[in-house]
């Protein structure tokens, strides 16, 4: 059950994602889309959706693997000093 809820949470800002690739691809071909009044502010929706899209797909993996402890050293979060050493 719970692989099935994850896959719905990475679902949207997959398709998000692709969907901001398809505005971007349209301004490309010069294909204006009804919502938008000009293709610069077209592609720049798309640029953000592609980002937000990918950021959190990347953010949810990049989480999934720190608990699991499967990322190179760099990636590991650092360890906060302990506030009781003076």
């Amino acid at each position: 059950m719970m692989r099935i809820i994850a896959l719905l949470i990475l679902l949207i800002p997959g398709v998000l994602a692709g969907y901001g690739i398809k505005l971007m691809r349209d301004m490309v071909f010069g294909i204006l889309q009804p919502p938008f009044s000009s293709l610069m502010l077209q592609f720049t929706v798309g640029l953000l959706f592609f980002v937000i899209g990918l950021g959190f797909v990347a953010g949810f993996i990049l989480h999934r693997d720190r608990k699991r402890q499967k990322v190179q050293p760099r990636f590991q979060q650092k360890k906060e000093a302990s506030l009781s050493k003076k």
